[in-house]
């Protein structure tokens, strides 16, 4: 089959699931297709999915069978938040989801960076090309107060939960860096390349944390937390880029000794601690 129709079998299926009923106009109004075509899109639903679903002729619509088989999506809790996170945000209009009753909602807020879109559309042309470019950084060492012109090779980005980095060789220092791009206040003048992603080790390489429920918790409680967090058997095993490992760590409050905070506030801690500090060593973090 086309893949439009795949789609939009999995569409119905989506909805189907999540919100237990569907009709034509939902079709049509979200693939833009005729009316003859979203009723043939539902007959042949219901020849590959028989029994999912029945018509309601009090709502004029088709509502989700109760013995429901998945045929077409394979249900993800965080497929479904991410829509509903995504237009909470604003990052993109509720028409664009597959979401068509959306509940109510919330997310805890953080100041929007002020990205140029030039300077990333030039950083992803480097990358893409793999060429260097000359940034007008504004870094906040100490040793330069004021933005500097620097060449750089970017091979890479990198979300913190809060800010995108490009990931890039700097030519001024000779080794690999983070650069946040709202810092970046102009691009210019394309170059030969540095080094590149394949030699940037930290970024290649990987290393194992273990993290576990907090010591101070009940027994129920570490269960809940295990069950929270995914952990397998009371502890969990996160494989992160040597690159990103303190972004990940100052995001789950594990910075430091974790155990020594209360229990009520820092549910997890760093079970392989030690290791998890040579580590940052290595990625040339210091706690």
């Amino acid at each position: 089959m086309r893949w439009g129709v795949e789609q939009r079998l999995e569409f119905i299926e989506f909805r189907l699931f999540w919100e237990g009923a569907i009709n034509r106009a939902d079709l049509t109004e979200f693939f833009g297709v005729s009316v003859p075509q979203a009723s043939k899109d539902l007959t042949l639903y219901q020849e590959r999915a028989p029994g999912n679903m029945e018509y309601d002729k009090r709502s004029k619509r088709y509502v989700a069978a109760k013995r429901f088989t998945l045929r077409f999506m394979d249900p993800d809790p965080y497929a479904y938040l991410s829509q509903l996170r995504s237009v909470t945000e604003g990052a993109i209009p509720p028409r664009e989801s597959w979401l068509a009753t959306m509940p109510a909602a919330d997310v805890a807020m953080t100041p929007k960076r002020d990205i140029s879109i030039e300077v990333l559309r030039r950083t992803l042309d480097a990358v893409r090309e793999r060429t260097s470019i000359e940034v007008f950084y504004q870094s906040m060492n100490s040793r330069r107060p004021d933005p500097t012109w620097r060449r750089i090779t970017p091979h890479a980005f990198g979300f913190d939960g809060f800010r995108w980095h490009t990931r890039a060789f700097c030519h001024l220092e000779e080794r690999f860096k983070d650069f946040l791009l709202p810092r970046i206040l102009e691009v210019r003048n394309e170059g030969d390349p540095g080094a590149g992603g394949e030699q940037d080790w930290l970024w290649n390489n990987y290393f194992d944390v273990i993290i576990g429920p907090h010591p101070e918790l009940t027994e129920s409680q570490k269960k809940v937390v295990a069950k929270d967090y995914g952990f397998e058997q009371g502890n969990g095993l996160m494989s992160v880029r040597y690159a990103m490992l303190f972004y990940v760590l100052k995001r789950l409050g594990l910075l430091g000794d974790a155990s020594k905070l209360s229990a009520r506030t820092q549910h997890i801690v760093t079970i392989n601690r030690k290791e998890t500090e040579a580590a940052l060593e290595k990625a040339e973090f210091q706690l």
